[in-house]
């Protein structure tokens, strides 16, 4: 087991607490409790996007999501340039959508291959008996988040973080967190059944979509790294401390990509490669998606709102801005 601990003051998307901000889109971490006055469902406000859990872009569907505890929310990208690889097919959607009205407290979000989602969190108090379990376990959806399937672990399991890459066939490897135990899980067969893999006490996962076995973590001591599927990690000493952290696609290199607690932007050209110091987010890193590519972009949320890059944080695109 890591012996690796972690200081309450440090702050991530998924486990700290942050002030909300007072108008427009709401980008608060995980953990706070929620507003007294949320928003109607289909509406925008600053209740609805209440704590980001994640982020992700469907390449597939060009839908680009944003998971909250306000549920599951389609952000408009159609005014990036056509180099964006999850740029919105629909081309006017002019604001955020939630998703089927249904107020989900997502806890956990990934893409896991393109038209598949994954998912954790808490059901909606006034979701139909399918979902109403106290904890969640993992669930996902083929239809863009309109519908809910539970996989596994339901009533049991709440993870905090999620990652799936691909096994021979069509089988994916998925990764999660899971919150009440602090152990890393692991499932060969796409979520339906489970093994434990290392005790760490992790911010934020990313496995390697061309080494199924490579798995990422961030921890106050460090970038830690396995390669026995997460059975056990061990310090990444040339890499700098990380908050958030995502891994490339093939076209990408595999490079890795992550954000530090100042809000300063990392990546390598390869996962063998040197780290080389990007751009800036404005105030704490909430969120992170590295989207890959021909031409790569990351997804991150912070004090501007919800905001894409092509050129590592040099230069932002706001895609929801954090004030109206």
């Amino acid at each position: 087991m890591m012996n690796i601990s972690l200081p309450t003051t440090r702050r991530t998307g998924r486990l700290g607490c942050a002030a909300a901000l007072t108008t427009g889109l709401a980008l608060v971490l995980a953990g706070c409790a929620p507003s007294p006055d949320a928003a109607p469902a289909g509406s925008v406000s600053a209740a609805a996007f209440e704590h980001i859990h994640g982020l992700g872009a469907d390449t597939g569907s060009g839908q680009t999501f944003v998971a909250t505890h306000q549920g599951m929310w389609l952000i408009p990208t159609d005014t990036l340039p056509s180099s964006y690889p999850a740029r919105s097919s629909a081309g006017d959607l002019a604001q955020p959508t939630q998703i089927a009205g249904r107020v989900l407290d997502f806890m956990a979000f990934t893409v896991a291959e393109p038209g598949r989602l994954l998912a954790s969190g808490h059901p909606d108090p006034d979701a139909p008996s399918d979902l109403a379990l106290p904890n969640l376990g993992l669930i996902s959806s083929t239809d863009a988040a309109e519908n809910w399937t539970q996989l596994s672990l339901e009533g049991e399991t709440d993870f905090h973080d999620l990652d799936a890459v691909p096994l021979s066939g069509d089988d994916l490897r998925v990764y999660g967190y899971d919150s009440g135990k602090g152990t890393l899980a692991i499932s060969d067969d796409s979520g339906a059944t489970w093994t434990t893999g290392e005790t760490v006490p992790l911010r934020d996962l990313a496995a390697d979509p061309a080494n199924p076995d490579q798995v990422y973590a961030t921890t106050a001591e460090g970038l830690v790294s396995s390669s026995d599927a997460g059975r056990t990690f061990s310090l990444e000493p040339a890499a700098p401390i990380l908050y958030l952290i995502d891994v490339g696609d093939a076209q990408t290199g595999g490079g890795l990509v992550g954000i530090d607690l100042d809000g300063l932007v990392w990546h390598q050209e390869s996962t063998a490669g040197p780290w080389v110091e990007g751009g800036h987010t404005e105030g704490a890193p909430l969120a992170l998606s590295y989207v890959g590519g021909s031409v790569p972009w990351i997804l991150a949320a912070d004090d501007r709102g919800v905001v894409a890059s092509d050129d590592f944080g040099a230069t932002w695109t706001v895609l929801v801005p954090a004030e109206a």
